[in-house]
C-alpha cells in the first residue's frame, strides 16, 4: 500500500474531493483525519468511509484560526503526528460578480478559500520542520491559474492567493524536507456546483471531472518518494479548454 502508516489531515473532508481523497488514502493504508464545518455532514462521511480506528472526524471551521489550532492539536494527540496536509476546503456563492459582491461576501470567500489554507499550514508546519519531513498539498483550481468570470472575482482572487502561498512555502522550505504541491482541477462534479448562478445539467456533470479523479492526483503527489517534488499539477476534463 502506497501510504502505509502515513497520517493525513484532509480539510473539506465531508464531501466531494475531500471525501474521495480520504477514502483513497484509507484504501492505501493511511490513517486519516477529516474535518469540515458541519458536524452532521462530517459524521455521515465518516460512517460511509468505515475507517475504524484509522479514521478520525473532527468538526472545525478552517476560517477560524483558533479552531484550526485546536484541530491540529487534537489530530496530533490522537495519531501522534501529521505527515500529509491536504488543504481542500473551499466554497463559492451564487452572487459572485463584482457588481454583486459586498465587503462581507468578499471577506467570507477569502476566509474560506485562502485564509483557511494559511491557518492550517501555520498550525502544521512547526511539527514538520521539527521532523524535517512532510507533504502539503493545496487543492486549488484552474481559477488559480487562469482567471475567468465562471468562478467569480473573489474565488479567483482567493485561489490565486492559495497558489502563491504554496509556491512561496515550497521555495522557503525546500531544504527542510517539506514538499509542497498545488493541484489545479478544472470543473468537478461536487456540491459546489449547486452554487452556480446557472444550474449545471446532468449531461455536463457526466463530462466533467469526478471527485475520485482529483483524489487520484492527490494520491499520486502524496505517495511519491521524498526525493520527488511536484510543484504544480493541472488536471481538467478532456472537454474543458485550458488557455
Amino acid at each position: 500500500m502506497q501510504l502505509n502508516d502515513r497520517i493525513a489531515l484532509i480539510t473539506g473532508g465531508g464531501s466531494g474531493v475531500g471525501l474521495a481523497t480520504a477514502r483513497l488514502f484509507l484504501q492505501e493504508g493511511a490513517r486519516v483525519a477529516i474535518t469540515g464545518r458541519t458536524a452532521t455532514k462530517l459524521q455521515q462521511a465518516a460512517t460511509s468511509l468505515k475507517g475504524g480506528d484509522r479514521l478520525l472526524a473532527v468538526p472545525a471551521d478552517v476560517a477560524d484560526p483558533a479552531q484550526v489550532q485546536a484541530l491540529v492539536e487534537r489530530v496530533t494527540k490522537h495519531f501522534g503526528r501529521i505527515d500529509i496536509l491536504v488543504n481542500n476546503a473551499g466554497m463559492n456563492i451564487k452572487q459572485r460578480t463584482l457588481r454583486e459582491l459586498t465587503p462581507e461576501t468578499w471577506r467570507t470567500m477569502i476566509a474560506a478559500n485562502l485564509d483557511g489554507a494559511f491557518y492550517c499550514v501555520h498550525a502544521v508546519l512547526p511539527q514538520m520542520i521539527e521532523r524535517k519531513e512532510g507533504v502539503i498539498i493545496n487543492v486549488s483550481s484552474v481559477a488559480g491559474k487562469r482567471s475567468n468570470p465562471l468562478g467569480g472575482a473573489a474565488y479567483n482572487a482567493a485561489k490565486h492567493g492559495m497558489s502563491a502561498l504554496g509556491l512561496c512555502l515550497a521555495a522557503e522550505e525546500k531544504d527542510s524536507g517539506i514538499r509542497v504541491s498545488n493541484i489545479y482541477p478544472g470543473e468537478i462534479d461536487t456540491p459546489i456546483l449547486e452554487h452556480r448562478p446557472t444550474p449545471v445539467t446532468e449531461e455536463q456533470r457526466r463530462k466533467i471531472l469526478q471527485p475520485e479523479d482529483v483524489a487520484a492526483a492527490v494520491l499520486f503527489v502524496a505517495a511519491l518518494p521524498a526525493r520527488v517534488s511536484v510543484p504544480e499539477l493541472i488536471i481538467k476534463p478532456s472537454s474543458q479548454v485550458y488557455l
